[in-house]
């Protein structure tokens, strides 16, 4: 049987998988991914399969996909483990397939994008399956609640990634996602300043999206990706300088993207 991290002698004639979830945080969710993927890794056809996340999780779908391009395969099949699936994921997610094509030097097989699993005709057989099991011991009721102290946040910078309708279409989610992965890796909470992050609704400048908002400037950044949302860490989150290539200054008029935004075009047209 072909594990979940292998690859086959005949990989080069055979599909590669990604299992895709939305996030994961401790050990327990990262091996039941792993799970799925080895039951996935029997099927026919299959040189490998790989987990991965597209919010916050390692690997994120993009170095996931990147890390695949070594095998060199037939082609690629995003199978979405999400439910329920947003209207947007589709758009975004071809979105960013689009780009990360685009950005990178080296070619790419066939990627295809697997059907809403809740859409499965095996959806019924296997909600009827589950509840056939019966369902697990009652919860107990908890005794009277003791009410807990927070601690403040003592960190002294806020970076919010809009979750408006068109920064969602353009692939807020993954920059979500490869915003929280960093800010674990390089420990931004307790780095410099410090560092909190959060989702927002609409920041406003929607013609602008992807759009990330750092606070207590209050800096807009529009068209960003995952190379200017590195130098927008670099620079204005450790360094304390705004990344001026990316930030777009209130002015009292309409602005656009500026040309060469990786975000304005990003199948290079």
């Amino acid at each position: 049987m072909q594990s979940a991290t292998g690859i086959s002698e005949n990989r080069r004639r055979s599909r590669a998988i990604v299992v895709l979830a939305k996030a994961a945080f401790a050990a327990a969710p990262h091996q039941e991914m792993a799970r799925i993927a080895d039951i996935v890794a029997a099927f026919a056809g299959v040189g490998r399969v790989v987990s991965a996340f597209s919010e916050q999780g390692r690997p994120s779908l993009r170095d996931a996909l990147h890390d695949l391009l070594d095998g060199q395969y037939d082609a690629i099949t995003i199978l979405p483990l999400v439910l329920p699936m947003e209207p947007s994921f589709h758009i975004w997610l071809t979105k960013s397939l689009k780009r990360w094509q685009h950005e990178s030097n080296r070619p790419w097989p066939p990627v295809a994008i697997a059907r809403d699993v809740a859409r499965s005709a095996l959806m019924p057989a296997v909600l009827s399956e589950l509840l056939a099991e019966g369902p697990d011991a009652p919860v107990p009721v908890p005794p009277e609640a003791v009410t807990e102290g927070s601690l403040v946040p003592a960190q002294k910078r806020r970076v919010l990634v809009c979750e408006g309708g068109p920064c969602n279409s353009a692939g807020a989610d993954v920059l979500w996602g490869h915003l929280r992965n960093e800010q674990e890796r390089l420990k931004l909470r307790v780095t410099g300043e410090g560092t909190m992050s959060a989702k927002s609704t609409c920041l406003g400048p929607c013609n602008l999206a992807p759009v990330v908002q750092v606070w207590p400037e209050g800096t807009y950044y529009g068209g960003v990706n995952e190379a200017a949302l590195d130098h927008i860490i670099s620079e204005h989150l450790l360094e304390g300088r705004v990344a001026s290539e990316h930030a777009y200054e209130p002015n009292g008029r309409k602005q656009r993207l500026r040309a060469g935004c990786p975000q304005s075009n990003p199948m290079g047209e």
